[in-house]
């Protein structure tokens, strides 16, 4: 490889690192965003063990995304073969990972999709109209998504107020404004006149899977590029790094 390629290929490799440190720094805030949050859905299965290890999982992943990155670009831009090295490899052993995570997640979707039902199924039970954090996560997706319950209504019928009150009561955030008459509450109890409850009939299982399916192009669009961008990375690494034949360490700077 001549001197203008290697050239070429070492600040193209530069700016793939470039990228591929930003791109840990957005896994990192996402799963940040996961586990802080009031107001996603992540906080309704905030209980569960699973939900709380995938969200350090993706803080973890975004880490060392960055130290890879960063690795790449000091091992670019000083020619440093070893590190070069260490970040194929790294490379290599984060695309084995994705790919394993992926048809893990493929296969075992059924009972992921079980698990999370079973989740949310007790947090209706438990729902006291307290307010929360939980409370509040759940109340902003029934409003906004226009649903009541996980599969249907009728999960709120095991909640444990509603079930030991005398009067007619069911969950504000799920009332359906066509069919409602008065001022309502956006969380805790309202009492209902009859005992049809004024409430949406959808369950917001339905409505999360449509909202997934409706944005499935760009988690697969991301998650395409991410690939692309490490696929990149590793043959430009490579082939920098088998014609880099002496290293001049004098380059790198001193403190």
């Amino acid at each position: 490889m001549g001197k203008g390629c290697l050239t070429v290929t070492k600040y193209f490799l530069f700016l793939f690192n470039l990228i591929f440190f930003l791109c840990g720094v957005v896994i990192m805030g996402f799963g940040l965003w996961l586990l802080l949050d009031n107001q996603s859905f992540i906080v309704v299965l905030s209980n569960s063990t699973s939900v709380k290890a995938a969200c350090y999982i993706l803080i973890g992943v975004g880490a060392f995304s960055m130290l890879m990155g960063f690795l790449g670009c000091l091992g670019a831009i000083y020619e440093i073969r070893c590190l070069l090295g260490l970040y194929f490899t790294c490379l290599l052993l984060i695309v084995i990972a994705q790919v394993a995570a992926g048809a893990l997640i493929y296969f075992q979707k059924e009972t992921l999709n079980e698990k999370m039902s079973t989740v949310v199924v007790q947090v209706l039970k438990d729902y006291s109209g307290k307010n929360t954090t939980t409370e509040q996560a759940w109340d902003f997706i029934q409003k906004n998504m226009e649903c009541c319950g996980w599969s249907s209504r009728l999960d709120w019928s095991e909640n444990e107020v509603i079930a030991n009150s005398s009067q007619l009561l069911f969950p504000c955030s799920c009332q359906n404004i066509s069919a409602s008459t008065g001022n309502f509450s956006d969380s805790s109890f309202c009492e209902a006149q009859t005992p049809d409850w004024p409430v949406y009939d959808t369950g917001c299982a339905a409505s999360v899977e449509s909202w997934l399916l409706t944005n499935l192009g760009v988690v697969l669009g991301i998650c395409l590029g991410v690939a692309l961008i490490e696929l990149v990375g590793m043959i430009l690494s490579i082939c920098l790094c088998r014609n880099i034949h002496t290293e001049d360490y004098t380059k790198v700077p001193k403190y």
